[in-house]
């Protein structure tokens, strides 16, 4: 699944205002011309929005140099705009999992994160179960996490080599509280996609990141 097709997925947004939101958390950085051609709209009618997203601090603009003349506009969301992507109840998981690190210690979270590990490693594999080549198997660990809230797509990289990008995370405040979420979900991945594959993370949320993005190759 792309990211063109997970934006024409029943749950996306119907506004042209939300759908402007969905676009820019999807690709990030865009000008209305772009935006306008991903909704099927016109230049002008997306810079609209985008200026009334604006007044609302939901979006800003940014400009890049674009060869001889003016430089190109582009807009990004706004850290008010990424909070209109929500972290799955953010305050009261990371009081939970503090209360465990301090009442029962660091070994007790870690035995946790473990067995959340192990029981998502085991239900992927039976979901890859018929999967047959490396492809196939992004595919359907992207169709699994896009169903988990990641907005997820599998992608080619420009040499050829398959892409696992999560454009969101719904467990970010858990994962930057402890980010052996994240060292789980890396070696979730590496289990699950085989022997011989290599998964490089090159973009991370936690980090900073727009998305998290992992190249995902086989051993030549």
């Amino acid at each position: 699944m792309s990211s063109d097709d997970l934006e024409k997925q029943d749950w996306s947004p119907r506004s042209a205002a939300e759908r402007i939101l969905m676009a820019l958390k999807m690709h990030g950085a865009l000008t209305s011309a772009e935006l306008g051609a991903r909704l099927g709209t016109t230049g002008e009618a997306a810079r609209q929005q985008l200026v009334k997203l604006a007044e609302d601090g939901l979006v800003a603009d940014e400009r890049k140099p674009a060869g001889r003349g003016r430089p190109a506009v582009h807009w990004h969301l706004t850290e008010k705009g990424q909070a209109r992507f929500p972290d799955t109840h953010a305050a009261l998981t990371v009081d939970i999992l503090r209360s465990i690190s301090g009442v029962l210690g660091e070994d007790a979270l870690d035995r946790i994160i473990h067995a959340r590990e192990a029981t998502t490693q085991a239900l992927y594999e039976e979901a890859m179960a018929d999967c047959v080549t490396l492809g196939d198997r992004v595919g359907k660990l992207a169709e699994l996490r896009n169903a988990e809230g990641y907005m997820a797509a599998a992608e080619t990289g420009e040499d050829g080599e398959l892409r696992l990008v999560e454009n969101h995370c719904p467990i970010c405040a858990a994962a930057t509280f402890c980010q052996g979420f994240c060292r789980a979900e890396k070696a979730v991945f590496e289990n699950v996609l085989g022997d011989g594959v290599s998964v490089e993370r090159v973009e991370h949320i936690v980090g900073g990141g727009r998305r998290c993005t992992y190249v995902i190759r086989e051993a030549g």
